[in-house]
């Protein structure tokens, strides 16, 4: 499966990030970066070779109301995070080794103090 986008599956991604066990992946973005349009379908291989994890594109500039605090300073910006901690908040290479090493040892990524929680923004539907 692709990467959930929060502009038409916004229902599907609360219910997965409700369920604490399961890995939250989120691809911070703007529509008009043209490097997070090219990432896109990166990012989506990357969700189809994990289906267990949950994956979501979200385009924070649309959902500027929800996510008015984070602080993204870049793009594209990955966030992962389990159902404890974010364990990675920050600006990433849109290349599709990147993410797949961080996701391959999570104990390498012991969390990031002062880092933003998603899950509950997403569960608010």
């Amino acid at each position: 499966m692709p990467a959930l986008d929060l502009d038409t599956d916004a229902d599907l991604i609360a219910e997965r990030v409700s369920n604490q066990d399961t890995l939250f992946v989120a691809c911070l973005c703007a529509q008009w970066c043209g490097t997070c349009r090219d990432y896109r379908a990166t990012f989506d291989r990357i969700a189809e070779a994990h289906p267990d994890v949950c994956f979501a594109y979200i385009d924070i500039e649309t959902h500027a109301d929800r996510f008015d605090d984070l602080d993204v300073e870049n793009f594209p910006t990955i966030l992962i995070e389990d159902g404890h901690a974010t364990r990675f908040f920050g600006t990433v290479l849109p290349h599709a080794a990147v993410v797949e090493r961080m996701l391959a040892d999570l104990r390498a990524l012991p969390g990031v103090a002062d880092a933003p929680k998603l899950r509950p923004a997403l569960s608010a539907v």
